[in-house]
């Protein structure tokens, strides 16, 4: 089953033909799923970051008992350069 046809197009790559610091999101967690983990880096090199980031963020809505405000504020931060390099490296190397 192709399953790109299912997912959600960007809307800047739509309306400008570049692509958006975001993009390869979908497919990375798609070779995520497929045990492709090199695949999945490539793809979107922040993925693991932006996983690690999510499960902080629900642990923090569980968990009011424990405070996870600086290790997300961390997480944020580190996801936020891996994109924007990863994002220049690409605009650059197309």
């Amino acid at each position: 089953m192709n399953v790109e046809k299912y997912m959600f197009p960007c809307l800047n790559k739509s309306l400008f033909g570049v692509d958006c610091i975001g993009c390869g999101t979908q497919r990375s967690l798609l070779y995520l799923i497929n045990g492709e983990f090199t695949k999945a880096f490539y793809q979107f090199p922040a993925i693991y970051t932006t996983i690690l980031l999510f499960i902080f963020i629900g642990l923090h809505v569980i968990n009011k008992k424990r405070d996870y405000q600086k290790i997300i504020i961390g997480l944020v931060i580190i996801n936020a350069i891996i994109m924007i390099i990863s994002y220049i490296y690409k605009i650059t190397n197309i």
